[in-house]
């Protein structure tokens, strides 16, 4: 593995990279990374819209969007090693599999968001994700995309 490239990836890079707008972008800010992984941040907020109902007096954000924020993040990554930006072409979730949440994730939260290349081919690709606050794991997933025009 090479080293990771230290930088940030601003909102505007992130806008430029996904489709996804709010409410549904969920990754705030890239870290690193390498043509094989990805170091990406979500800052977990109480005026985000699914803690209204999930849950009221106890806020938990939901499971399926931490692996949601892990596919955006590796979205990006497959777009940046692939060399797709500006081509067009969007990464869409295929398969969700082996889905473990071991810890909740709450308002003022800073949720770390990795994945990385488990098989890259140019249209189908496989990942591997894991989230986490702190040393604390949140989810695990392997998921299966496909990179495919708009």
């Amino acid at each position: 593995m090479s080293e990771p490239t230290e930088f940030v990836y601003d909102t505007a890079k992130i806008l430029a990279a996904l489709p996804h707008r709010y409410p549904m972008l969920l990754v705030d800010r890239v870290v690193s990374f390498d043509e094989n992984e990805i170091h990406a941040v979500k800052a977990v907020s109480f005026n985000e819209d699914f803690f209204q109902g999930h849950f009221p007096g106890r806020p938990i954000m939901p499971g399926v969007l931490q692996i949601e924020a892990l596919a955006q993040a590796a979205g990006i990554l497959a777009i940046e090693s692939l060399g797709l930006a500006g081509t067009g072409k969007l990464v869409y979730f295929m398969a969700i599999e082996e889905a473990k949440f071991r810890n909740p994730v709450t308002p003022g939260n800073l949720l770390d968001l990795r994945a990385g290349f488990v098989q890259k081919r140019s249209r189908v690709c496989k990942f591997w994700g894991k989230a986490s606050i702190g040393d604390k794991v949140t989810c695990e997933v392997n998921f299966t995309a496909m990179i495919a025009d708009a």
